[in-house]
């Protein structure tokens, strides 16, 4: 019944054309999109192929970030660092975040932006301003892929902070309203820009380490004490996330590995499982928390997630990819970067960067005249100017630095939908398979075939 039900709404919109038009006098675009973007996902072939995808380019981008706290504060500087950016409009719940991000912009030599506050829903107003080509999304998770599809429905490209989505429904979202509007969804997955990641991606686009085999991509980060402050995450949103038993944050570690496996662009995941441990700490600190102060017996007494997941996936191809989060345990930071192939090796994380061609990991003086050999031309021209801005040790930069780049000079971007879907997909496919004692999971093909021909990323400059 359910299934008839969607074929009928989607045959009535049709017919009405409410679906060609992506607007009518009673909905709006996001609204329509709800029911759309739902469906479409039920639709065997694909609209349009994103990847590789390059949109008209543009003299100057202008740009409207949604979420002012601490990651958008330090996005909105970056940005105003970049050449032909123009800040349109500042947006945030809380007045204050706005009018102090003003001065940011001021400042640095900006006029003042149009500013959005006062409520929950005052984005959807933000997206409706014609005088943006780019929502750049910096919020909690939950408003991620709802921002991206209204942007998009409105005619704006959307750029969102990691995770894109936290459904598979919110990811088919995504990437049936890209394929409609031809407007880029890009997920700001800032690892793939890091330094010796790009150099790694170099040097196997380049056979370097022959065919790949296996890679690993982590998220090992003692930062749930910063859960727990009450002036820290914005009405408690990251502690209650972690109510979610599962890899509830992955991309961190699949992106940089995807790229270099050229997933959606000639090989792509085909399945996971996903195994956690008990909880051994978030739930205790919690509970004494609330026997302590009565603000937090609202968080005592629920489940939350085990204290470390392990995810293994398997590709089309026969490559596996090992992922791992944990945020509780009191362990150094680590992203435990691996790119294992039948010629060589790159790890990085606990230890710095190594490369081994064998039983041993390449001297000093080796490891220099790789480096200079395969950095990349985007690592030589914005590097230096990167490490000087800032963001976790200039990728941040590099990333934005990137997208304005390829939006300016009509290239297609190295991070599609797809990339942003598939990826996104590991957190809750990972929480079906936890939940089903590790149970195998399908990971949904949402090229819907086209990862048979789509070319890898190229990182090159063609302007």
């Amino acid at each position: 019944m359910q299934s008839d039900r969607r074929n009928f709404l989607k045959t009535t919109l049709l017919s009405t054309g409410v679906l060609a038009t992506g607007m009518s006098g009673t909905a709006s675009a996001f609204e329509l999109n709800t029911i759309t973007g739902f469906l479409g996902k039920k639709l065997s072939k694909q609209q349009f192929n994103m990847c590789g995808y390059a949109a008209p380019k543009m003299d100057k981008v202008r740009i409207g970030l949604i979420g002012l706290g601490a990651r958008g504060t330090a996005a909105l500087k970056r940005l105003s660092c970049i050449e032909n950016v123009e800040i349109t409009a500042l947006c945030d719940q809380y007045e204050d975040r706005v009018e102090r991000s003003q001065k940011i912009i001021e400042e640095k030599g900006f006029s003042r932006a149009k500013g959005y506050s006062g409520s929950k829903e005052i984005w959807k107003s933000l997206c409706e301003n014609p005088d943006i080509d780019l929502v750049y999304i910096v919020t909690p998770w939950a408003w991620h892929a709802q921002m991206a599809v209204c942007a998009m429905e409105y005619g704006k490209h959307a750029a969102t902070e990691v995770p894109a989505a936290k459904t598979i429904d919110e990811c088919w979202q995504l990437v049936e309203t890209s394929e409609r509007t031809r407007k880029y969804c890009m997920m700001l997955e800032n690892c793939c820009y890091d330094f010796f990641e790009l150099q790694v991606l170099n040097m196997a686009q380049q056979g370097f380490f022959g065919e790949i085999i296996h890679g690993e991509g982590t998220y090992i980060h003692f930062n749930c004490p910063g859960y727990f402050k009450k002036d820290g995450y914005a009405e408690m949103w990251r502690l209650k996330e972690e109510t979610r038993n599962g890899n509830i944050y992955p991309t961190h570690g699949m992106g940089p590995v995807c790229q270099v496996m050229n997933i959606n662009r000639g090989d792509k995941m085909e399945y996971m499982v996903s195994m956690q441990s008990a909880d051994f700490i978030m739930a205790a600190k919690i509970n004494q928390l609330a026997s302590e102060d009565p603000f937090y017996k609202e968080f005592a007494g629920k489940s939350y997630r085990g204290t470390i997941n392990t995810t293994i996936v398997r590709t089309s191809k026969g490559r596996t990819i090992m992922s791992q989060h944990d945020v509780a345990s009191p362990r150094p930071y680590s992203r435990s970067y691996l790119i294992s192939g039948t010629k060589g090796t790159a790890q990085k994380w606990p230890l710095p960067e190594r490369i081994s061609t064998g039983h041993d990991w390449l001297k000093e003086d080796k490891m220099n005249k790789l480096k200079e050999q395969y950095t990349p031309e985007i690592v030589k021209r914005v590097g230096e100017m990167a490490k000087k801005v800032g963001g976790h040790g200039g990728m941040d930069f590099i990333m934005d630095w990137r997208l304005i780049y390829c939006l300016r000079n009509g290239l297609p971007l190295d991070q599609d939908v797809y990339d942003a879907a598939s990826w996104s997909s590991i957190a809750p496919l990972s929480e079906q398979s936890v939940a089903n004692r590790s149970a195998p999971v399908d990971i949904p093909d949402f090229t819907r075939g086209a990862w048979k021909t789509n070319v890898p990323v190229d990182l090159t400059l063609k302007a």
